[in-house]
């Protein structure tokens, strides 16, 4: 199994928010992912195939696969059956029992993907709106562009990128959640939930294919500069839903 990541979050992090790929390209290597579109224009949810983007106000639609991918990582879901889970308090929660689940099969230092069907009463969300930059760090775009939203009762789908902490830089350590609601209207990166209940299915990932951007501008990224704080920061943000 392996996971296709454009680009690195360290470069996402510095600014680096040029395309790399198209969404249709993107979609050619995996089925199941999340990330992010051309100058941060929203998240990204891939679900069984299809792209989503989630806007600033929590609205999602089909994206056009002739958009631009800066970051993003996918991979073929897996067919296995999965295991039902009761309910959950908090994305802490959730994020233990999913380390538990992959610790069980001695896959700390492997990278995965989660699915989960479930229904929520309540999901804390962001998004953002495209920011032109170069050179602009991500913390900063997305203090001027940045929503947070509320979603209640609502049933739909988490998808969780998990890279070991070994990994820290070329994507986010630990795990990282995007929602998707049933009828695909909604979603976004996800910092907060309370869960019902839910269908969770783990896909072991053991390597990986990492596109990184050709044009020279790249070049002229010092990605080793890139705050491990900054990147904790973007990536749990400072929602108080």
């Amino acid at each position: 199994m392996k996971i296709y990541q454009v680009s690195t979050l360290q470069a996402l992090a510095l600014g680096y928010s040029r395309a790399v790929v198209t969404v249709g390209e993107l979609l050619q290597h995996g089925n199941i992912g999340l990330g992010t579109f051309e100058d941060v224009n929203g998240e990204m949810i891939v679900v069984d195939g299809e792209c989503y983007r989630a806007t600033e106000d929590g609205t999602a639609q089909a994206a056009d696969h002739a958009m631009g991918v800066p970051f993003a990582a996918v991979a073929r879901a897996g067919a296995d059956a999965g295991f039902t889970i009761g309910s959950i308090a908090d994305i802490g929660r959730l994020k233990e029992v999913l380390t538990l689940k992959i610790e069980e099969g001695f896959g700390l230092n492997s990278m995965h993907i989660a699915r989960i069907d479930g229904t929520f009463s309540k999901v804390c969300a962001r998004s953002e709106s495209a920011y032109r930059s170069h050179h602009v760090d991500l913390k900063d775009i997305l203090s001027k562009t940045q929503r947070d939203f509320l979603f209640e009762n609502i049933t739909g789908t988490l998808v969780c990128v998990y890279y070991p902490d070994y990994m820290d830089g070329i994507n986010a350590p630990g795990w990282h959640v995007h929602f998707l609601s049933r009828d695909r209207t909604k979603g976004g990166h996800v910092f907060d939930l309370v869960m019902t209940s839910g269908k969770i299915r783990v896909t072991r990932v053991n390597r990986i294919e990492i596109q990184l951007p050709s044009e020279p501008a790249f070049d002229t990224y010092s990605l080793k500069e890139a705050s491990g704080s900054d990147i904790k920061k973007v990536e749990q943000g400072d929602g108080k839903h």
